[in-house]
Protein backbone atom coordinates (compact mmCIF):
# COMPACT_ATOMS: atom_id res chain seq x y z
CA UNK A 1 0.00 0.00 0.00
CA UNK A 2 1.26 3.21 -0.77
CA UNK A 3 2.50 5.82 1.79
CA UNK A 4 -0.68 8.54 1.21
CA UNK A 5 1.21 11.23 3.56
CA UNK A 6 5.37 10.56 2.71
CA UNK A 7 5.36 13.86 1.02
CA UNK A 8 3.67 15.51 3.32
CA UNK A 9 6.54 17.97 5.16
CA UNK A 10 6.96 17.79 8.96
CA UNK A 11 8.42 21.39 8.94
CA UNK A 12 5.09 22.61 8.61
CA UNK A 13 3.05 20.35 10.96
CA UNK A 14 1.96 23.45 13.37
CA UNK A 15 -0.13 26.67 12.51
CA UNK A 16 2.24 28.97 13.34
CA UNK A 17 5.05 27.89 11.06
CA UNK A 18 2.57 27.28 8.21
CA UNK A 19 0.72 30.23 9.05
CA UNK A 20 4.83 31.87 8.59
CA UNK A 21 4.89 30.24 5.11
CA UNK A 22 1.52 31.54 3.77
CA UNK A 23 2.41 34.68 4.80
CA UNK A 24 5.64 34.74 2.88
CA UNK A 25 4.33 33.06 -0.03
CA UNK A 26 2.64 36.08 -0.87
CA UNK A 27 4.69 38.79 0.66
CA UNK A 28 8.90 39.08 -0.40
CA UNK A 29 9.32 40.28 3.39
CA UNK A 30 7.43 40.76 6.66
CA UNK A 31 8.40 41.82 9.78
CA UNK A 32 7.99 40.26 13.33
CA UNK A 33 5.58 42.65 14.28
CA UNK A 34 3.20 41.94 11.18
CA UNK A 35 3.34 38.27 11.59
CA UNK A 36 2.72 38.61 15.32
CA UNK A 37 -0.43 40.20 14.58
CA UNK A 38 -1.35 38.24 11.45
CA UNK A 39 -0.95 34.51 13.42
CA UNK A 40 -1.85 35.72 17.05
CA UNK A 41 1.25 34.32 18.16
CA UNK A 42 3.32 35.73 21.43
CA UNK A 43 6.85 37.06 20.91
CA UNK A 44 8.08 33.66 21.71
CA UNK A 45 6.01 31.41 20.52
CA UNK A 46 6.58 33.10 17.31
CA UNK A 47 10.71 33.47 17.20
CA UNK A 48 10.50 29.45 18.08
CA UNK A 49 8.65 28.61 15.11
CA UNK A 50 10.46 31.21 12.84
CA UNK A 51 13.79 29.39 14.37
CA UNK A 52 12.48 26.21 13.25
CA UNK A 53 11.90 27.38 10.03
CA UNK A 54 15.59 29.14 9.70
CA UNK A 55 17.26 25.86 10.65
CA UNK A 56 15.83 23.61 7.70
CA UNK A 57 16.83 27.13 5.62
CA UNK A 58 13.11 27.79 4.77
CA UNK A 59 13.10 31.62 5.54
CA UNK A 60 16.06 34.15 5.91
CA UNK A 61 16.42 36.33 9.00
CA UNK A 62 17.07 39.81 8.59
CA UNK A 63 17.79 41.80 11.56
CA UNK A 64 18.32 46.01 11.74
CA UNK A 65 17.90 49.00 13.23
CA UNK A 66 14.84 51.24 12.04
CA UNK A 67 14.82 55.31 13.65
CA UNK A 68 17.18 53.23 16.42
CA UNK A 69 14.73 50.22 16.58
CA UNK A 70 15.70 46.47 16.44
CA UNK A 71 13.28 45.33 13.22
CA UNK A 72 13.81 41.64 12.71
CA UNK A 73 12.01 40.91 9.11
CA UNK A 74 11.59 37.01 6.88
CA UNK A 75 11.60 36.15 3.77
CA UNK A 76 11.03 32.53 2.32
CA UNK A 77 14.18 31.22 0.29
CA UNK A 78 13.75 29.50 -2.72
CA UNK A 79 14.54 26.00 -1.19
CA UNK A 80 11.69 27.13 1.73
CA UNK A 81 8.88 27.84 -1.37
CA UNK A 82 9.74 24.53 -2.96
CA UNK A 83 9.31 22.89 -0.23
CA UNK A 84 6.14 24.95 0.98
CA UNK A 85 4.89 24.03 -2.61
CA UNK A 86 5.43 20.58 -2.54
CA UNK A 87 3.52 20.47 1.01
CA UNK A 88 0.55 21.84 -0.59
CA UNK A 89 0.47 19.42 -3.30
CA UNK A 90 0.68 16.75 -1.27
CA UNK A 91 -2.47 18.00 0.98
CA UNK A 92 -4.37 18.19 -1.95
CA UNK A 93 -3.47 14.74 -3.04
CA UNK A 94 -4.84 13.47 0.17
CA UNK A 95 -7.80 15.11 -0.21
CA UNK A 96 -8.50 14.25 -3.49
CA UNK A 97 -7.31 10.74 -2.72
CA UNK A 98 -4.87 10.49 -5.63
Amino acid sequence: MKNIIQNINKAFDHRIRLGIMSVLMVNDKADFKTLKQLLGATDGNLASHAKALEAEKYIEVEKQFIDRKPNTSYSATKLGKQAFQDHIEAIEKLIRKD
